[in-house]
Parts: structure tokens; C-alpha cells; sequence
């Protein structure tokens, strides 16, 4: 296996700080352009650049040919945040990319045809930009195909320049629900935001029996304010109420005022939409201010890092957040993959991403092994007819899903425990939340989140 890490130093002003920040939320950028076959598309204008939309159900066919494997060896690459501000995620995505990688070189000596798997990983750095270089640097390279990333800014970017060559991407935590409009060559092994909003909206009504509802959301990140919404509109369609909404930025240290104007609205329930590193020093403050542990703190699969721990201490212990899979499930899948990154690295990855690169690594490569032959092409045609993959983030099936599966989601519980720091608590089907055949589908919903 060759490890590649490209690093890349940018100079930025002030105002390209502030684009990045954007993007790394979840702003998908880029140029394409692109039609499916017999049907016309338009291009809806975004920071930086056109994504093309899809004005049917089938989305934007690449014309461009792609690569194709030569040698004695295929290539396939990933784009991972090993460093910068999601380097957790970044790096358990990378490791479970490796795993996958080892084992599948072990269960197949001969490789694909005679041609073994080269794993190329390639750093994104956190930000879109050097996520698209790493992108076009791997393809120049000959991948076959790209999995990653976990940010959905990045993920838009390296899709933008994938299409334009008629290359494959697999996301791996990318959850923007219109992410995989940009082209047919764009899939994801995670469950999108149109889904985890109303889960959690679903946990907050009907388990917890809670009724009146304030958000803290971040407005720095489309993330956030898009969960947000997700939520809100879910949970008022259940019959609940949200009293308030408070607001800060990204890097804010200090939330006094919001949750001063919070609590006197009398909420019996928190969404907290944003990133960790905010949300774990937001419940202490919160606690602090008199909103006790009657009052549970809820969020979505930002939230998922030991490090909210660290911030949050005591006071988010006991609260609920939506994530991909959990350490704790008995099905096969989890613990034999837990059992094979222990035996790999020592201990269980830090965050759920480790499970979900595996998943898209393996399932792309799954995927190889079934094409009819190993170009970018036939692996794109072999990937979006896959069905009832078993992965360990739970059953995969992108046959007519657009590119997003209906993936289940679990609510976890926070806890003091550090042999097992999430709880299993409940897990939630599409149809537990929708009901048969309801639900946004893999169309964009009308309030589009990003990560």
C-alpha cells in the first residue's frame, strides 16, 4: 500500500478566511457542466462558482471518459482532512480506508484481473480548495475512482472536479442532502440531513414527550442553520412548539446573553445544531445558567468527537445526538470491524468516520471486483447498482436512491464512560420517520443542510 500526503500552504487575507469558513461548511463550489442523456439541466449559482442541477429525476451524466486502470496495478484514491480543523474525522476516515484496503488485498491475492489495489490518500487540510487540488492530483494520478470527504464543502468541490474528468466519488460522512445532484458520478455511504433532522425531531416528541422546543444555532455554519430548520419544521409538523432560537458564530467562546434570553422562553427540550467545538462549552454555560438536566440537550452527527467531552465535562453527559452507527451494536458487521482496527491500531477509533471511510472504501471496491471492467466508467455503473450492501454504518443500497441511500440512524447517549462514551439508545428506519413511501427522497429537501 502507498500512502500519499499532499500538503499545501495557502496565504490568506481576511476575506478568503471568511470564504473558507463557508465553504468548509458545507458550500458547494465549483464549475460544471453537463447534461443527462436526453434531458436538459440548469445550473443553480453558488459562492464561487455553478453546480449543475438536474431538472428531472436522473442527474448529470459526465461525458468525459474517466480513467482506466493500466499495469498491474488500480488505482484508487481519498481525500481526508489530516490536518486542520477536522483532522479527528479526517484521520479515522484515512485509517478506515487503509483497513479496508489490507483486507480486501488479503481476500483477493490475485487482486481484479491480475492488478492489485494502490491506495492513495491525499490531504485535504480541511479546506475545500486544497480538497479539490488533492482531488485533481489523484486523478492525474489514474484513480479509478475518489472516496471522501466527510465535509460536504469539500466533498462538493472534489465532485465538481471528479465530474469534469468522469471519475467516481464515494462520500463518506458528506451529509448536504442536494450534494449528489452535481452529477451521477457522485454517491455517499451516510444518511443525509433531510433524514437526521426529523430523527431527532421524531426522539424529542414522541420519546422524550417533550413539546416546547428552543434552537442555538450557528449562523457561520449552513450546517447548523439548515439542521436548524430540518428540525423545526419536523418537530412543529409533530405538533410541538419551538419557543426561541439563539444564534452565534463559529469560534465564539462565550453564550451568556443567548441562553439568558433562552431560558426565559421556558423550553423543555435544546437542539444544539452546530460542530463540537462549540456545543461542549454552550451545555456548560447553559447548565451553569440554571437550564438543568430537565431540560435535555439534543444535536446531529457534528456533535460526534471525544472532544466535546473534554469541553462540555459533566454538563453534556446524559444528552442525545444523532450518529451513523455505534460501537456498542452486536450485528457482525460492528464488531468484527472493531475487532479488525483494534488488531490494526491498538485501540477503537476515536469517531464514527473510522466506520464509514471503511464503508466507502470497501464498497467501492466491492464495486471493482463487480464491473465489467476497471475504468471509471464501469465502476460508476457497478456503484449505482449496488444493493443491500452490508456495511458496518448498517445496509447500503444506491440502486435507484440517486446516489443517497435511506440510510437508519441512531440516536446515541453521551456518557462518562470512556470505554464506551456513547450509548446506543434508539434506532430509527426511514420509514419509522416518514412512513412507507413518504419522506424527501434523494431530491433535494426545501431546507437543504450542509456539513
Amino acid at each position: 500500500m502507498r500512502v500519499i500526503i499532499m500538503r499545501r500552504i495557502l496565504t490568506l487575507n481576511v476575506s478568503a478566511l471568511a470564504a473558507i469558513a463557508v465553504f468548509a461548511a458545507g458550500c458547494g463550489c465549483g464549475s460544471n457542466s453537463g447534461t443527462t442523456a436526453g434531458t436538459p439541466t440548469t445550473t443553480t449559482t453558488t459562492t464561487g462558482g455553478t453546480t449543475p442541477t438536474s431538472t428531472a429525476a436522473k442527474r448529470p451524466v459526465p461525458t468525459a471518459a474517466g480513467n482506466t486502470a493500466t499495469g498491474d496495478k488500480i488505482v484508487v484514491g481519498m481525500v481526508s482532512s489530516l490536518n486542520g480543523d477536522l483532522k479527528p474525522w479526517g484521520d479515522d476516515s484515512a485509517k478506515g480506508g487503509q483497513l479496508a484496503v489490507e483486507e480486501f488485498n488479503k481476500q483477493n491475492p490475485n487482486g481484479i484481473g491480475g492488478k492489485k489495489i494502490d491506495f492513495h490518500v491525499a490531504d485535504s487540510n480541511s479546506k475545500p480548495e486544497q480538497g479539490k487540488t488533492a482531488a485533481e492530483k489523484l486523478m492525474s494520478d489514474g484513480a479509478l475512482a475518489i472516496v471522501g470527504e466527510v465535509a460536504s464543502g469539500i466533498t462538493a468541490q472534489i465532485a465538481n472536479a471528479a465530474y469534469e474528468k468522469g471519475v467516481p466519488v464515494v462520500a463518506v460522512g458528506a451529509t448536504r442532502t442536494d450534494l449528489t445532484d452535481i452529477g451521477s458520478n457522485v454517491f455517499r455511504v451516510c444518511y443525509t440531513d433531510a433524514f437526521q433532522g426529523p430523527v431527532m425531531a421524531t426522539f424529542a416528541y414522541k420519546e422524550l414527550g417533550k413539546r416546547k422546543a428552543a434552537l442555538v444555532t450557528d449562523l457561520k455554519q449552513p450546517y447548523s442553520t439548515g439542521l436548524s430548520n430540518s428540525f423545526r419544521d419536523f418537530f412543529t409538523k409533530l405538533g410541538g412548539t419551538v419557543v426561541d432560537e439563539e444564534f452565534y458564530n463559529t469560534g465564539d467562546a462565550q453564550f451568556s446573553g443567548q441562553l439568558t434570553n433562552l431560558k426565559s422562553k421556558g423550553p423543555d427540550v435544546i437542539f444544539m445544531s452546530g460542530y463540537f467545538n462549540e456545543t461542549g462549552p454552550l451545555a456548560r454555560q447553559a447548565r451553569e445558567q440554571g437550564l438543568g438536566k430537565d431540560v435535555p440537550l439534543l444535536g446531529g452527527d457534528g456533535w460526534d468527537s471525544r472532544e466535546i467531552l473534554n469541553t462540555g465535562g459533566d454538563a453534556i453527559v446524559g444528552s442525545f445526538f444523532c450518529n451513523h452507527y455505534n460501537s456498542q451494536e452486536t450485528r457482525p458487521e460492528v464488531q468484527d470491524f472493531l475487532a479488525k482496527w483494534k488488531a490494526k491500531y491498538g485501540t477503537a477509533p476515536g469517531t464514527t468516520m473510522g466506520a464509514l471511510g471503511y464503508d466507502g472504501t470497501m464498497l467501492t471496491l466491492q464495486s471493482l471486483k463487480a464491473a465489467k471492467s476497471a475504468d471509471s466508467k464501469d465502476l460508476m455503473d457497478a456503484l449505482d447498482n449496488t444493493e443491500n450492501y452490508k456495511g458496518v454504518s448498517g445496509n447500503i443500497t444506491l440502486k435507484g436512491m440517486g446516489g443517497s441511500p435511506h440510510k437508519r440512524a441512531l440516536v446515541v447517549q453521551l456518557t462518562n464512560d470512556p470505554n464506551a462514551p456513547q450509548k446506543f439508545v434508539k434506532a430509527y428506519e426511514w420509514d419509522d420517520v416518514f412512513g412507507a413511501g413518504g419522506g424527501p427522497g434523494a431530491a433535494p429537501a426545501a431546507t437543504t443542510t450542509t456539513k
